[in-house]
């Protein structure tokens, strides 16, 4: 693509896109992915370089990773946290940054109910161990819609009574005003991948026969009224997203019927989008034994919340081509489009399917950045003009690389 080349048109991809009063650049939004290095639910300068150079990358979205409403809402001891005001000055740092970039700051915040008190991934994602305590990690008591383990490997939760309810729901909506007090343009709420208000809503883990389990309508209740209060502590002017696990896949699991249901309702109450992931529920965060897993595996999810809940949508799982990105938006699938584990791989995969789909040089691209790679790419372009091949599709027939002739 020479270094001057112009758009023909503009994408799908990227687009604008207004969900109330904020306005994303482009429909390319960065997955809340975990970074398991907070201390105290503080974020510290791994966090800062990690979403700064994700918002470089040409997002037109950045969600932080979750942040527990409470201490024992965290996963593991290394989990982000806003259940307290020290935590919120560091998380403004990376809103900010964000920000800066031209991206939009987003937040997800969550409780790990059942799936709580256990290792860091890369550690074993089981029970607490000796390692740990030795190091200050003691265990602490989980909660959860019932007294059911999220495996063999978990600790067993105590059932949440209607202190426990009333007191997760306050914290929920202490962190909601602490995003904003951060400076955060959106928040999601996790009710996905086992955690506490996909337990409600799964009847794998909420075996409650009172006015918060038993049929469909009933386990919604209480992630309903937890919507409901967060959207009342969050600024009208401000879009609340919502996650979820759009089926369980495995027997006895919540349905895309269920979801369908729930994204309406959640709709009905303030919800202006709904990211549509799936499973987890047991083990795994997002792990689905019945799930086959191919590119853009999720997006039918989205797809059909998006048609039948009458709510904008958002597809993630597996999205890794910028062509794929686009025709899932021009096909109408959904709204926005995550890009997760891939922006890890290639934190600016973003700007890199800007130059594919609208053949842009670098005018998106920091103003750091961008110069520079301006200008090797007229002298690449000149290199290919002049008949040079590219490094490894063809050795030289004679001397050095460096030894080639160069050119003006």
């Amino acid at each position: 693509m020479s270094a001057n080349a112009k758009s023909p048109a503009r994408s799908h991809l990227f687009s604008p896109l207004t969900l109330r009063a904020v306005t994303l650049p482009n429909r390319v939004v960065i997955s809340p992915m975990s970074q398991y290095c907070a201390r105290d639910g503080i974020a510290d300068d791994w966090h800062l370089v990690n979403y700064g150079k994700l918002a470089q990358g040409g997002a037109g979205m950045v969600i932080v990773e979750t942040a527990a409403v409470e201490p024992r809402g965290r996963g593991t001891y290394g989990c982000l946290g806003l259940w307290n005001d020290a935590q919120i000055a560091p998380l403004a740092r990376i809103a900010d940054f964000i920000r800066a970039q031209g991206a939009v700051p987003a937040l997800q915040i969550g409780h790990a109910g059942r799936k709580g008190s256990v290792q860091r991934p890369w550690e074993g994602y089981a029970q607490l161990t000796q390692r740990e305590r030795e190091r200050g990690e003691t265990p602490w008591e989980t909660i959860a819609p019932s007294a059911t383990s999220a495996g063999p490997d978990w600790p067993t939760p105590a059932a949440m009574d209607s202190a426990t309810l009333e007191s997760v729901a306050l914290a929920f909506v202490a962190a909601t005003q602490r995003a904003a007090r951060a400076g955060f343009d959106v928040i999601e709420l996790h009710a996905a991948h086992g955690y506490l208000l996909h337990e409600f809503l799964s009847p794998i883990a909420n075996t409650r026969d009172d006015a918060w389990g038993g049929d469909a309508a009933r386990r919604m209740a209480w992630p309903l009224e937890v919507i409901r209060r967060v959207r009342s502590a969050w600024p009208q002017s401000k879009p609340l997203l919502l996650r979820v696990s759009s089926v369980d896949g495995i027997d006895g699991g919540y349905s895309l019927d269920d979801t369908v249901a729930f994204a309406r309702a959640a709709s009905a109450v303030g919800v202006d989008l709904v990211d549509c992931s799936s499973g987890g529920i047991s083990g795994l965060a997002t792990a689905a034994n019945r799930l086959p897993r191919g590119y853009g595996f999720q997006v039918p999810y989205a797809s059909e919340v998006r048609a039948k809940a009458d709510v904008a949508s958002m597809a993630v799982g597996l999205i890794v081509d910028a062509h794929q990105a686009e025709r899932i938006l021009a096909d109408g699938h959904a709204d926005l489009v995550a890009i997760g584990r891939e922006a890890l791989e290639d934190p600016n995969w973003a700007l890199h399917a800007r130059r594919t789909l609208e053949g842009e040089a670098f005018d998106a691209w920091p103003a750091q950045y961008g110069w520079w790679l301006a200008r090797r790419a007229r002298v690449i372009d000149a290199l290919s003009e002049a008949g040079h091949p590219r490094p490894g599709d063809a050795l030289p027939s004679s001397g050095m690389p460096g030894e080639q002739r160069s050119v003006a």
